[in-house]
């Protein structure tokens, strides 16, 4: 099948239109000193590039990962029974359940995180690494449960049938068969779970009470301190892993990967 020359076009205008905002982004993390009204950096410094290998930044990203990962993971872990019981089967009060899970992001979730905080106060879950994952839970397990009860109102429950009755047992038939078919709306559920967490700065601050450092809380420090070199630097080392998640996770999981719950033919 021949490609369409608009499509090329189209994706060059999106290119475009997607990257040319990060070059003066670029080009501050390079600057020594820019004012106006040059309309280039007169001269080029490391030191944003020099940040980015620091202590304090290497630690930061560090924690970033671990907690996005560990987020994603447990939200689609958690959404896929969640989805499961709203995508396949109808039961009464089946609407109030999809109301209260998608509550924690019609109320904001700082609202949700304030009522919350004297949970992980009393449990010894402030300050730490595993409070901050589990109250970006909040935000992120709607998400992952929407789309996965999305995935699971299209899937063809004959092929589980048909395992079962071939002498699978549930474990064999989750494992070999459902989730297979579930793979690309599990890979969409992760990517935006995973972003949605990288970018997390209000929790992060409430629960972490600023011993959990991730890069958005060193990225607002120095859009903060008007640093715009630090800034600049810090924003291009945020927008850096979630870009590769999602064309590794996008060329892993193939051509069929579900956007927002759609699979792509």
């Amino acid at each position: 099948m021949t490609r369409s020359p608009w499509r090329g076009a189209a994706v060059a205008v999106v290119a475009v239109v997607t990257l040319l905002p990060m070059l003066p982004v670029v080009l501050w993390a390079v600057a020594g000193a820019w004012r106006y009204p040059d309309l280039l950096p007169p001269e080029l410094s490391l030191r944003g590039l020099r940040l980015l290998g620091s202590e304090g930044v290497v630690g930061a990203l560090g924690t970033s990962v671990l907690v996005s990962t560990s987020v994603a993971a447990l939200a689609c872990l958690v959404g896929l029974p969640a989805g499961r019981a709203l995508g396949l089967h109808r039961f009464r009060g089946r609407r109030l359940v999809q109301f209260l899970l998608l509550a924690p992001i019609i109320v904001p979730p700082l609202a949700v995180t304030l009522g919350l905080q004297v949970f992980f106060v009393r449990y010894g879950l402030s300050d730490t690494v595993a409070g901050v994952v589990l109250v970006q839970l909040v935000p992120t397990v709607p998400y992952a449960a929407s789309l996965l009860a999305a995935a699971h109102a299209d899937l063809d429950t004959d092929h589980e049938k048909a395992a079962r009755v071939l002498g699978a047992g549930p474990v064999a038939t989750l494992l070999h068969v459902s989730l297979p078919l579930l793979r690309p709306a599990l890979v969409t559920a992760f990517l935006l779970t995973f972003l949605i967490s990288w970018s997390e700065y209000v929790l992060t601050l409430l629960v972490g009470g600023g011993r959990v450092t991730t890069l958005p809380l060193l990225l607002f420090s120095a859009i903060e301190s008007s640093d715009r070199t630090a800034a600049a630097a810090l924003g291009l080392l945020v927008v850096a892993p979630p870009v590769l998640l999602v064309l590794a996770l996008t060329r892993v999981a193939g051509r069929d990967v579900a956007w927002m719950g759609v699979s792509r033919a």
